[in-house]
């Protein structure tokens, strides 16, 4: 039984959560509030509007956050992990022979990763903007170089990736503790000034708001859902804090933080319509103007580092998960297994950054791209947990129907609000999700068919056991492992051997790693050997979707149930295999090309699992899928 964490690991763990969870919904007053009174489609702040802003702004958190996430998907999680893919896995589990249900939970699975992709390209972009974007405030001097010092900003945020993160994170969450006192306390000296705005707490201010202004009002709900920006990432978070802490660190000081932050720009705009253009820095004093500028940078760059390292822990699930090709995975940190680097990834992050700073220019013609693909990722959410709490906690249809409508109804206004922004922006996540997309279902696909063709070559290991006990195979010393995704056929590689050379080695090890719909797999169920006759046995390494399988870890875990592999003289045998595409296909030409330059360009079986490079040799195979 686990035991709870101290009053102190738990204080820890709190603060740590502000720094990683709260990064990017805790820097959304620096753009949100001022987005629906001087975006696009900017409302006059008249008193009405500015209640109407605010209530719907409160009721979004309420709903979304407080209630969906915090206080009920958080409970579902997949031995203590969340995300979209942990869900994902919870709602696959007890599908069954079910297999078209299953395919297409699947399929919404991938959809959702890829959408959050998107957010990982803007989240830096409209963040370090909106920070950077408060110096106009002071002075138009700095407004030629708001652009410059931005991509500046992002350059050394990805530059820093590779040196991980541990010994900057330590401060991350401090850090955030003060970026939300001081929110909230500038948000209460302005609501102590014209305390009447409190007002907005009613939901029929929001009523009202919708109902007098119409379409125009429809707009801009999709401006409020910039408040909201962030909240998947409390439950993609969940297995680094807990769902404890996490909760405290909300309803303590996130929640409360930001109401008083944005009720403190409602009560500016009460008082003065001409702070529309940038109410959060016209809160601060004109002394404090600067620094605020400064930590409003820093807590940008937190919130920029959170949605990265998700995007290099969600790209480590995916690939475990059999949707992406073997990517290069750097572990950062020898104590935090979850830390890590990715080369690529964080190299198309940083360029598609760039991009987007240059594309855009501000963080208002970003916040035009924020919207629609965080929204059909919510209600993706929303669709795997109805599913996942029919499966997992046996809820009767209409219960969970009933609450999952609620926020599904909620999540469908957003969407089609923001919908409208296609041509503003809207259109660059969905064409990166659809990219991704293609990928990861051409990848999964390719990797089935492969599977038919390798298995249709295979034999049957008994088979090959009779042949050996006839004898005529020559016996040299040694240990040969062979790596084989089929953990009950015959490795290609060892057929390919036995043909070609005519040996085989004394003792054969049959090493497959598997892939579990669980985060983590116990140590103790890490490995499972059968001893088999003539010197084989079988040796199957389970992983879960958010480890890394490595060879060293199958060493030890042999160790510790007292059955060590000889490694002094082993030699590892693995199949390289070269996809052809050809006319006969079952793939579309363009799919199985692009298949085949994925497994042409993916990470070597070698280096993804660790193996001695000097005692691996690899047999070369064409399959034409």
């Amino acid at each position: 039984m686990k035991t709870p964490p101290s009053r102190k690991h738990l204080q820890a763990l709190t603060i740590g959560a502000l720094g990683v969870v709260y990064g990017d919904i805790g820097t959304s007053p620096l753009y949100a509030f001022r987005e629906c009174f001087n975006g696009p489609h900017g409302m006059a702040p008249n008193a009405q509007n500015v209640y109407g802003v605010l209530s719907m702004m409160v009721w979004s958190i309420v709903l979304i956050v407080c209630i969906k996430y915090v206080s009920i998907v958080l409970r579902a999680d997949n031995r203590g992990e969340g995300g979209i893919l942990a869900l994902l896995a919870l709602a696959t589990r007890d599908t069954g022979g079910r297999k078209l249900e299953r395919k297409w939970l699947i399929t919404l699975g991938m959809i959702g990763a890829a959408l959050l992709y998107g957010d990982g390209m803007i989240t830096p972009c409209v963040t370090v903007f909106g920070a950077l974007e408060g110096l106009h405030i002071a002075t138009d001097v700095f407004d030629p170089w708001v652009l410059p010092l931005s991509i500046v900003v992002l350059i050394a945020l990805f530059t820093m990736q590779s040196r991980g993160t541990k010994s900057i994170s330590r401060v991350f969450g401090p850090v955030m503790l003060l970026w939300f006192t001081i929110l909230a306390a500038l948000g209460a000296n302005e609501i102590l000034a014209q305390p009447y705005v409190l007002q907005a707490f009613s939901p029929t201010y929001a009523v009202s708001f919708l109902r007098d202004h119409g379409y125009g009002g429809f707009l801009i709900f999709g401006t409020v859902f910039l408040c909201v920006t962030g909240a998947e990432t409390l439950y993609a978070d969940l297995g680094h804090f807990g769902r404890t802490p996490i909760t405290r660190a909300w309803f303590a000081i996130v929640f409360p933080a930001l109401l008083l932050n944005y009720f403190g720009q409602g009560a500016l705009l009460l008082g003065n319509s001409e702070f529309r253009e940038n109410p959060f820095f016209y809160l601060a004093p004109e002394w404090a103007l600067y620094p605020m500028v400064a930590l409003s940078t820093v807590a940008s760059v937190i919130a920029s580092q959170a949605v990265i390292s998700g995007a290099f822990s969600l790209t480590t699930q995916a690939i475990q998960l059999g949707f992406l090709p073997r990517l290069e995975i750097l572990h950062t940190s020898s104590e935090e297994r979850g830390q890590v680097y990715m080369p690529w990834i964080n190299r198309l992050l940083l360029l598609s950054c760039i991009g987007l700073a240059l594309g855009f220019q501000s963080s208002s013609r970003l916040a035009g791209a924020y919207g629609i693909a965080l929204t059909m990722t919510m209600l993706l959410d929303s669709l795997l947990f109805f599913i996942a709490a029919r499966t997992m906690w046996q809820w009767p249809i209409w219960k969970a129907g009933a609450l999952c409508s609620v926020f599904i109804g909620l999540e469908l206004v957003f969407f089609s609000a923001n919908a409208t922004k296609l041509l503003q922006g809207g259109w660059f996540p969905l064409l990166v999700a659809l990219v991704l997309f293609t990928v990861m279902s051409t990848w999964r696909t390719g990797r089935k068919r492969l599977g038919e063709r390798l298995a249709a070559s295979s034999h049957p290991l008994a088979s090959l056991m009779t042949s050996l006990e006839r004898g005529g195979v020559l016996r040299v010393p040694g240990t040969a492992f062979y790596m084989s995704g089929n953990p009950s056929g015959t490795p290609i590689a060892l057929l390919h051997n036995l043909k070609h050379n005519k040996v085989l080695h004394q003792h054969v090890v049959l090493l497959t790693f598997t892939a579990q719909d669980i985060p983590h797999v116990d140590e103790f169920a890490r490995v499972h050997i059968e001893p088999l006759p003539l010197g084989f046995q079988r040796v199957t390494a389970n992983f879960g979707f958010m480890e890394r399988p490595r060879l060293d870890i199958v060493i030890k875990a042999c160790e510790r149930i007292g059955s060590p592999l000889p490694m002094h003289d082993a030699t590892f045998f693995l199949s390289r295999e070269t996809i052809l595409s050809t006319g006969k296909s079952r793939l579309h030409h363009w799919r199985a090309s692009l298949f085949a330059l994925m497994a042409r360009n993916g990470q070597s079986a070698t280096a993804f699992f660790g193996l001695p490079v000097d005692r691996v040799v690899e047999l070369g195979l064409q399959i034409e899928i």
